[in-house]
């Protein structure tokens, strides 16, 4: 794949956590097949050779100075900008590791802000870690979007895969919190990033969007609750008034079947495991999580740091890999556009 333009940008994560290897285990794939997009990794390169060797991972780490160098360096090994080194310690994470993850995600995302990185493909942190060095953010979406003077409002947050796309419109909230957040306002809101963002990041001209109850059989006419006339249907309807191609509501035991996939671009959910659990389960490997409204493009694979199973050679770089290239198809789509 040739970007005619900036290389992306993929941060470290926690050193500890299968970042290492899943980096490593996607670019050694996407090289394989001849689809690795221009991409530098922020910072490493003695943890990722470490990691490498230790892994016996086929990929050739190659030290570059500055993001200009990530294009001819690809066609050696993977990039990687010199600094951040801790030693390779899988599994045990350190407060060294954390201020290395925290100084190559503040890194990355200064390089694409500054648009010598194309976008910021972000490998899976450790929010306890970073909460002991004095990080006070929910997560790397929130940071994202204080880094770019943006609304935390304003970042969208959508988990994509090969056959679905779904957006929780509340995330990191206890289940009962979640009707008393609901607002027309708010989806509304979002369902105009969410449409703009599949129009600039995917190219799709005319999104359709579709709107998932809150209630067992979207209420049963007011029998499981009010909600869905209250709050969604006229939200549905002042989208329509737009132009949004909106739809729904929409229950959620009929809104994930293969023939009412096929009717949509991409689901507005109403809760966090409304729309995490459909995509995990669907495509698990393949997940990526995007974050949608912000001036710089921003992916990340749909999982942890699994500290777990970190350098025992069992995680999957699928969703890494996918994170990557559709982190370069964005950025393609917006060179277009």
């Amino acid at each position: 794949m040739n970007l005619s333009h900036a290389p992306l940008a993929i941060t470290l994560g926690d050193p500890a956590g299968i970042g290492p290897e899943v980096i490593l285990g996607a670019w050694a794939r996407l090289r394989a097949e001849r689809r690795a997009p221009p991409a530098f990794v922020v910072g490493g390169a003695g943890l990722l050779r470490a990691a490498g060797e230790a892994l016996r991972i086929d990929c050739p780490v190659v030290p570059i100075a500055t993001a200009d160098e990530a294009a001819f360096a690809c066609a050696a090994g993977l990039p990687v900008m010199a600094g951040l080194d801790v030693p390779y310690a899988p599994g045990q994470p350190t407060a060294d590791g954390a201020q290395a993850a925290l100084a190559s995600l503040q890194w990355g995302t200064r390089l694409a802000r500054a648009g010598t990185a194309a976008g910021v493909v972000t490998a899976p942190i450790a929010k306890a870690a970073l909460a002991a060095i004095g990080w006070d953010y929910p997560g790397q979406t929130e940071y994202l979007a204080d880094a770019c003077g943006a609304p935390y409002r304003d970042a969208v947050m959508m988990l994509a895969g090969p056959s679905l796309r779904t957006v929780p419109l509340t995330v990191h909230v206890a289940l009962a919190e979640v009707p008393t957040l609901l607002s027309p306002g708010l989806i509304v809101h979002k369902a105009r990033i969410v449409a703009a963002g599949l129009t600039r990041d995917f190219g799709i001209p005319r999104p359709r969007l579709a709107i998932a109850a809150l209630n067992p059989h979207a209420g049963e006419q007011g029998q499981f609750g009010d909600e869905e006339a209250r709050i969604i249907a006229p939200a549905i309807a002042e989208l329509r008034a737009e132009g949004i191609d909106a739809t729904g509501p929409v229950p959620g035991d009929a809104l994930f079947t293969p023939r009412a996939r096929q009717g949509y671009d991409a689901a507005l959910c109403m809760y966090h495991d409304q729309a995490l659990i459909p995509l995990k389960a669907l495509e698990f490997d393949e997940g990526v999580n995007v974050t949608l409204g912000l001036p710089i493009i921003r992916t990340s694979p749909d999982h942890g740091t699994a500290f777990d199973i970190a350098g025992k050679g069992l995680a999957d770089p699928g969703a890494m890999a996918a994170a990557i290239l559709m982190a370069a198809d964005m950025a393609m789509a917006r060179h277009r556009g």
